[in-house]
């Protein structure tokens, strides 16, 4: 048959089979083309006689162990043996995984694929329940108003807002400007130099600054609130609070959810005042459009509900805000690095979910004709 080993059926149910000459990485190719044609049947006993064989190297060895796993154990067996036992030994303890690890990649990219899907299932399912906690303290609240921390509703209502008008401010002019500046350049191509008015003003109170706004908030809030209450968590004050018969959803979640409920539509509308006045600089700059006129064209051809309707919008996006930096601040475990992974998330969740909303207003209300 070859030079390097010779199959017998010496049996009905058993097959012996005879290495011959070297093994090793220059003949191993060889050797595997010739095993693959021949017909060893993998349900039957299987003698491995070694005793003509006169080397086998470590490449050699890790390839036979590979072949003689598709065997079951109990129906393998070895003669004159001794001579490489040990060194079998040895590989088959520690390298024939990583032989067989290419044929293993993809079942362990479907085991992590699996693993992933548990995992989101799982935070989704914990983050209802939370959800529906937040629900059930806000109609004790309205129950039992005497009981709404109003001043620490204040508190956050000036770190979340008052300490954000700058940022706001700033990134909401600088995109008025790039908003009008590109548009600027292309309606003067066509001569309709006006009509800059509506695209800024429409452009903004409807989409941008209600997004960019949301997502500037969800980086300074979702993760100010994380690490604040992950911090309280670590300290053990959660766990004080809850001895002391004090609700933390109520101490700490909920004034968080009014605070952004009332400050980001106010932080929207104070953005879509700048973000035009950023466009207004523009008009009058590239477009010889002046503030009257910018003006009073806002007033006559720009309808009130698309501001409104940012404004409405930001009132979701600062709900869901908090609630994600509350939610991720309540699953930091007790150590210290949880508290950077979990803020990580809760950014990435509450911007996400403020895109995702984002789309779905804008489908609804296209959809309902406003």
């Amino acid at each position: 048959m070859n030079n390097y080993f010779r199959v017998e059926e010496i049996k009905n149910n058993t097959y012996q089979l005879f290495l011959f000459d070297i093994w090793n990485k220059e003949t191993l190719p060889d050797i595997i083309e010739n095993i693959k044609q021949s017909n060893i049947s993998r349900t039957k006993n299987l003698i491995v006689d070694f005793e003509n064989l006169k080397e086998l190297d470590s490449i050699a060895i890790i390839y036979l162990i590979s072949f003689l796993k598709k065997f079951k154990k109990q129906n393998i067996s070895y003669l004159n043996f001794e001579k490489y036992e040990q060194i079998f030994d040895f590989y088959q303890k520690h390298y024939q995984n990583e032989f067989l690890k290419e044929k293993k990649i993809l079942n362990r990219f479907f085991e992590n694929v699996g693993k992933k899907v548990y995992d989101i299932l799982k935070s989704t399912k914990l983050f209802i329940d939370f959800v529906g906690k937040v629900f059930y303290f806000l109609f004790y609240l309205v129950v039992n108003p005497k009981k709404i921390r109003f001043k620490a509703t204040l508190k956050y209502i000036e770190t979340s807002a008052v300490d954000a008008l700058l940022i706001v401010a700033v990134t909401a002019f600088l995109v008025g400007v790039v908003i009008a500046y590109q548009g600027a350049v292309q309606l003067e191509k066509f001569g309709a130099n006006i009509f800059v008015v509506e695209m800024i003003s429409i452009t903004m109170f409807r989409e941008i600054a209600p997004l960019v706004t949301a997502i500037v908030i969800a980086g300074r809030s979702a993760s100010s609130y994380t690490a604040e209450i992950g911090a309280m968590k670590i300290t053990e004050e959660i766990d004080a609070m809850r001895t002391m018969n004090f609700e933390p959803i109520i101490f700490l979640t909920i004034p968080r959810i009014f605070a952004l409920c009332i400050s980001l539509p106010l932080l929207v509308f104070f953005a879509d005042i700048v973000g035009v006045m950023g466009g207004m600089v523009i008009a009058y700059t590239s477009l010889d459009i002046t503030y009257i006129e910018f003006i009073n064209r806002l007033q006559n051809e720009v309808p009130v509900k698309h501001l409104l309707l940012g404004v409405f919008k930001a009132l979701f996006f600062g709900f869901f805000i908090a609630i994600i930096g509350c939610f991720r601040g309540f699953q930091v475990e007790n150590n210290t690095t949880s508290i950077g992974k979990y803020t990580t998330i809760s950014v990435v969740n509450a911007i996400f979910v403020v895109i995702l909303l984002d789309a779905v207003f804008s489908v609804i209300f296209t959809q309902m004709g406003i």
